[in-house]
């Protein structure tokens, strides 16, 4: 009789889910889907284990079964090391239950091992009840259920009385008064540190002591000893135990920053404690147990605080008498009504009693913050890595305006991702700055752009330095990453943009990727991760050295002028340490990714000059789009959000990862599926020449694959965004969504194209979830099956050209065309004046609206015709067209071609908005050099 496998490694390709002939079926496996792994395990070898009790004497039966459970076993073994629990002792005695064939009590085991993990099944993130002990004196106060359970990692190759020792005295610390409980995992090992905090997120603090081994004893799967030896690179010194010390810190930091590490020195503590300081929380000498475990505790009360949630909390228990705004406020107009108390009914009254208009009793005032709000954006700020962090109610497109208008004076020169997000052009608009767009590379067949090369980028920068405007240069906006998933090399983009211009400030929108900071491989594409690390970088005497040997290169040893451009194009270029100046902005629309609620975001800042030349200027852009009435809770949903990343975002960031690639898995491998949809990979979304390693699903193949390839090309793709071509079924993107999607199965999708539709996984997708929406899939595919079967010739006919018509490459995406030459700074450069088209239109003798048909006719003719106004489809979100903007017949027949229902700036009834006659902005010796041929019109 066979038993039903577990899932499957992210690295097995079998179809059964078995691992392949001769594989080691006791190796420690692929870090993103342990989590699965693991408690597939114990809930088969609990299914084995019931049906060996009733096998009992069937030969044939019983030996398979047996041969299964010891299959299960050994990949146990690989992964229970390094957890607490169920723990050591328990995995000895099951194996001893199994050889003695006492499958009574083997079972009694597993069932207790099962419910130490039920917290991770279907990605529930509920903490588990205290742990029960049989000493009293042991066993936590309050009742059960009531603590958060961490685990701690000592890192020591010591014996097992030794561990019982350390792990008996900790516990003997405990108190009932105590506010969080942990258990203790002992490692031997440098290997063994890296691997337990890469599979077990339940660690929240390490414990290094000096005698630690470097490798593990433990047999390593090729994916995971693949990564460790890249990531660890050369192994530490063990003459050194200082720097063998250090080097381990370092490393378990760059893995997962937010955990407390603490250090147990055997001698001379005072020797050491000056140069380790900056490493370790604190520390101690052997016999200090009990500041050790206070020190525990106290470490992860600081994460858990929450200051603006708690005092939110302790206002709404508070009596009031309200003689002020908001009738709402305590629930005044509500509960006492005679037709709205559905609505305490519906949202509680614990939303009514905390909604309040003041600003004292502890809550803060967002605008002028002194206590529990800037106390909470300061411990946001530690969460994302930056200097500071500033919370925004009404959402990322508000930050965006603050950032922009707090940078950018009238007349600065923006470089812009043409693709970004609406509220950058408002905001560059609102500025008055001259805009230069950036065009992202086209992926034509699915009808949505990638992102800009960093050729590009650079190619722009060397232009204005060309023409002697490098000066006017102010900033550079960049999408990280994009709607369709596509993260750029951040710390490329910037250390080569600095080289260039060493003051250039960045603007990153990660309204998309607030949860990035807390995965390891994510986390070195986010904005804040990549300024630290070129912030220490720079700080290198050897990297002062390279800067000097390549601007050698790049110059002309007798004159001193640059090189020519192409070999600056063609060069990785190196910022010079002693000139530059990090100024780094993000916006992150945290309730997108992160648990907010709608409209939370924060703008995190790593700007250097920030103090110095920014702060009064941010803080009145802030004064101007800051609304002084925020929404309270959204605030402390903030405030929470960050204390859940904190603690368990890569855990939470971890899964969702792994059940993204657990969809593109089954779509691959379900013959029905395969027959109609397909997954678009990095081979689909990336172009060959931005890609330096050859995987087309990274994380499929491996921590490793997805470590090598985020280190290394210039464009990846988020595995979490998951793009589903549709074309083979002859449906368009918009109809699939609505008719087959959310009418008829309730499964909820942001963005489509003419053929694909985009599904993403996040922090709070679950087990259930996945097979959902694989089961309609399904449906779907039944459905297209059955319905194909009965078709007459003549509607086959016309399926087959539906079918062709989205598989068959559409119109170009168009590019950027140009400004109109009144807003056109000059030939050389392709900046414009947004705000002086925008505010030509105010004039109604300006404006006119003309058809589609008759748009096209005229510029058919040769006519230039200017856009007044953004026309932005959405989703996804950006304009095709902005003020001065010349209008081409390749514009014209992408939005001919578009599924989308909702256009901004286009009114179905009229038209297009267009300016008449623009209005002349520049001298005539400017309007003449001005008639020449733009660069880069039309499309690819």
């Amino acid at each position: 009789m066979n038993a039903v496998p577990p899932a499957p490694l992210l690295n097995d390709h079998s179809p059964e889910g078995f691992p392949p002939a001769g594989a080691a079926e006791h190796a420690v496996a692929t870090p993103s889907s342990v989590w699965r792994l693991r408690t597939d395990s114990w809930d088969f070898l609990a299914y084995t284990t019931k049906l060996l009790s009733a096998a009992t004497g069937n030969g044939d039966s019983a030996t398979g079964l047996m041969a299964e459970s010891v299959r299960l076993l050994n990949i146990l073994d690989s992964i229970e090391p390094y957890f607490a629990c169920p723990g050591r002792g328990l995995m000895t005695d099951l194996r001893s239950s199994f050889a003695m064939k006492d499958y009574r009590v083997a079972g009694e085991l597993i069932e207790s091992a099962r419910s130490t993990l039920a917290r991770t099944v279907a990605g529930t993130t509920e903490l588990p009840p205290a742990p029960q002990y049989s000493d009293p004196a042991a066993q936590p106060g309050t009742v059960a259920g009531s603590r958060r359970r961490f685990e701690v990692l000592v890192i020591d190759d010591m014996s097992e009385s030794d561990q019982e020792s350390l792990k008996a005295d900790l516990r003997g610390r405990r108190r009932r008064d105590d506010e969080f409980t942990y258990d203790v995992i002992v490692v031997p090992s440098f290997d063994d540190a890296l691997i337990a905090v890469l599979l077990n997120p339940e660690i929240q603090a390490c414990v290094l002591r000096p005698g630690f081994a470097t490798a593990t004893r433990q047999h390593l799967g090729h994916d995971l000893r693949a990564f460790l030896d890249s990531f660890s690179g050369a192994s530490p010194d063990p003459i050194h135990p200082v720097q063998r010390i250090l080097r381990l810190a370092g490393k378990l930091s760059e893995l997962r920053p937010e955990l407390d590490l603490y250090l147990i020195a055997g001698v001379a503590i005072e020797k050491v404690a000056g140069s380790l300081t900056r490493h370790f929380r604190r520390i101690f000498a052997r016999a200090d147990g009990l500041e050790l475990h206070l020190s525990l505790l106290r470490g992860i009360a600081g994460r858990y605080d929450t200051p603006f949630f708690t005092a939110l909390q302790q206002y709404s228990k508070r009596p009031a008498g309200v003689f002020h705004a908001l009738p709402i406020s305590r629930g005044g107009s509500v509960v006492n009504s005679r037709w709205i108390k559905d609505m305490a009914d519906f949202y509680g009254l614990n939303l009514l009693l905390a909604e309040t208009s003041a600003t004292s009793g502890g809550l803060d005032s967002l605008l002028d913050p002194h206590g529990a709000i800037r106390d909470a954006q300061n411990l946001a700020a530690r969460a994302f890595g930056a200097q500071k962090t500033y919370f925004v109610t009404n959402g990322t497109s508000t930050a965006n305006k603050i950032v922009h208008q707090s940078i950018v004076a009238p007349g600065d020169v923006v470089l812009v991702d043409r693709n970004c997000h609406k509220s950058h052009h408002y905001a560059l608009m609102l500025a008055g700055a001259r805009v230069a767009y950036l065009d992202a590379y086209p992926l034509d067949k699915h009808s949505f752009y990638g992102a800009v090369p960093l050729r590009s980028i650079k190619q722009t920068l060397l232009d204005y330095r060309r023409a002697g405007r490098l000066h006017e240069v102010k900033m550079i906006t960049l999408t990280n990453c994009t709607f369709d998933g596509i993260v750029y090399d951040v710390e490329r983009v910037m250390a080569e943009c600095l080289a260039i211009k060493p003051d250039l400030v960045f603007l990153w929108d990660e309204a998309w990727f607030a949860f990035a900071g807390f995965h390891p491989l994510y986390r070195r594409r986010t904005a804040m991760a990549a300024s630290r690390k070129l912030e220490q970088d720079f700080e290198q005497p050897r990297y002062a050295r390279q800067h000097a040997e390549q601007a050698l290169a790049l110059h002309d040893p007798q004159t001193g002028e640059p090189a020519p451009d192409e070999e600056w194009l063609n060069t990785r270029l190196i910022p010079d340490p002693a000139r530059v100046r990090l100024r780094v902005y993000a916006t992150q629309s945290t309730h997108k990714t992160l648990t907010s609620l709608r409209q939370g975001s924060m703008i995190h800042v790593y700007d250097q000059d920030f103090s110095r030349h920014n702060e009064d200027a941010f803080r009145e852009a802030y004064m101007t789009h800051t609304s002084t009435s925020p929404n309270y809770q959204i605030l402390a949903s903030l405030d929470i959000g960050r204390r859940q990343a904190e603690l368990e975002g890569y855990e939470l960031v971890q899964r969702q990862a792994d059940l993204a690639v657990s969809i593109a898995q089954t779509v691959a491998r379900h013959p029905l599926l395969r027959k109609y949809f397909r997954i678009l990979t990095a081979h689909d979304l990336i172009p060959g020449e931005y890609r330096q390693t050859g995987r087309s699903f990274p994380l499929r193949d491996g921590i490793s694959s997805m470590h090598n390839a985020w280190r290394s090309d210039e464009f990846v793709v988020d595995p979490c965004r998951l793009t589903l071509d549709i074309g083979r079924t002859g449906i368009d993107g918009d109809t699939f969504k609505h008719l087959h999607l959310m009418d008829r199965f309730g499964i909820q999708v942001n963005k489509t194209s003419r053929n694909s539709v985009l599904f993403m996984t996040n922090i709070g997708t679950s087990r259930s979830s996945v097979a959902y929406l694989i089961e309609v899939l399904v449906k779907i595919a039944e459905t297209l099956e059955e319905d194909t079967s009965n078709l007459n010739p003549a509607d086959e006919r016309a399926g087959r050209a539906r079918v062709k018509a989205l598989t068959s490459d559409p119109p170009p995406l168009p590019d950027f065309s140009h400004f109109a030459a009144p807003y056109r700074s000059g030939e050389q450069t392709p900046d414009g004046d947004i705000r002086a088209a925008y505010f030509d239109t105010y004039k109604s003798e300006a404006v006119s609206h003309l058809t589609p048909d008759e748009l096209a006719r005229r510029v058919g003719a040769g006519e230039e015709i200017v856009s007044a106004g953004f026309v932005t489809p959405y989703p996804p979100g950006f304009p095709v067209l902005v003020p001065g903007q010349v209008i081409t017949g390749d514009i014209l027949a992408f939005m001919s071609a578009l599924d989308t229902r909702e256009i901004h700036g286009f009114n179905h009834q009229h038209g297009y908005r267009v300016i008449v006659v623009p209005a002349q902005k520049t001298t005539d010796s400017q309007a003449t050099a001005n008639t020449g041929a733009p660069q880069n019109q039309g499309t690819r």
